[in-house]
């Protein structure tokens, strides 16, 4: 039996509708030196019946199905237990491999980096249309050494926040602590930054992946990551000073009332978040009057003005662009004037 060299770790939740599509990606140009885990959180649709068929036709599949569900990061680092591929490549549960991206990751496992990470294009929810091209605006790929640890942090800390970016060592994954990450979200994050890099890293430029855009599975926690989970796993890592911790997110992003507005337009902000995570906290009577204001603002009209803040000042935003323009609320509330999907490209 020929070794297995790449797993492809998929930790899934409720997600039958996509996943098949996934597999399918990944199965049509899977060789010998490939398997596939999957490691389902109790999903309660019927993606026990869609594994099952999968497993018939492709028997490196194996399926574990949890009688709880762990959260993603304890269900990620599961994938990793089950694994016994010598790299492990992380793949959400609605993403698609490109022809070819298998075989290319593949090729550069074979210069024993301890870290590929892999560019991707965004695409419209069904695929059809590209959104954004390159997520990392890369023409050639970029090897960092160990001694560029701190501009690997700096440029790639903030990318690797989407899990399908990454292929990692299975022995390092292994040898590193992961239970004080979990419920971050974002564990493989700390896995990554939380010891000095052993070797070099190796960054893809060609997008081996396409991102299923507007169908994020935590979207109800959006403020929540963005304002204080992903800011507090930076921030919590000593080996790096915080002018470059800086380079990727700011301390405290809730403190700036702007960034507030904006979440509020885009929908991921109202009295609820403010009840939760903004009231609770040591401010000045000022900042939370003005917090609790922009939770009560209109959506509609601060939505129309961050539009035409992404399409004026900020022409990189497409994803979150399109995300917005093509919400279920936005849609219901301009109807008249978007009566169809809109298109970005």
């Amino acid at each position: 039996m020929t070794a297995v060299k790449l797993s492809i770790c998929i930790a899934t939740f409720n997600r039958a509708a996509f996943i098949g599509a996934t597999l399918d990606s990944i199965i049509s140009q899977a060789t010998e030196e490939v398997e596939i885990v999957v490691v389902d959180g109790a999903s309660s649709d019927n993606t026990t019946q869609v594994m099952d068929e999968y497993k018939r036709r492709f028997p490196r599949l194996r399926y574990f199905r949890q009688e709880t569900n762990g959260g993603i990061d304890v269900d990620y680092s599961k994938t990793v237990e089950f694994a016994r591929g010598e790299y492990c490549w992380f793949l959400s549960d609605d993403d698609i491999l490109k022809p070819g991206a298998i075989r290319s990751v593949l090729d550069e496992t074979r210069h024993n980096y301890w870290l590929i990470i892999v560019n991707a294009e965004h695409r419209t929810f069904d695929l059809s249309k590209i959104v954004d091209e390159k997520r990392l605006k890369l023409n050639a790929n970029q090897i960092y050494r160990p001694s560029d640890s701190h501009r690997l942090f700096a440029e790639m800390a903030g990318p690797l926040c989407l899990i399908s970016c990454l292929v990692i060592r299975r022995d390092l994954w292994n040898a590193r602590s992961k239970e004080p990450y979990f419920g971050t979200f974002f564990v493989h994050i700390g896995v990554i930054f939380q010891s000095p890099p052993p070797g070099d890293a190796l960054v893809i430029a060609e997008p081996l992946l396409a991102i299923r855009q507007g169908n994020l599975s935590w979207r109800p926690k959006v403020f929540e990551i963005w304002m204080f989970k992903c800011p507090k796993l930076i921030w919590s890592f000593p080996d790096y000073p915080d002018s470059v911790k800086l380079k990727v997110i700011p301390k405290e992003p809730w403190r700036k009332l702007t960034r507030l507005l904006a979440y509020r337009g885009m929908g991921y902000y109202s009295m609820v978040e403010y009840n939760l995570f903004i009231e609770p906290r040591r401010t000045s009577p000022a900042y939370r009057f003005a917090a609790k204001v922009i939770a009560k603002l209109p959506r509609s009209i601060l939505a129309l003005l961050v539009i035409v803040c992404l399409i004026s000042f900020r022409r990189k935003s497409k994803t979150t662009l399109y995300d917005l323009l093509n919400s279920a609320w936005f849609k219901h509330c301009f109807r008249w004037f978007l009566p169809r999907q809109v298109p970005l490209s």
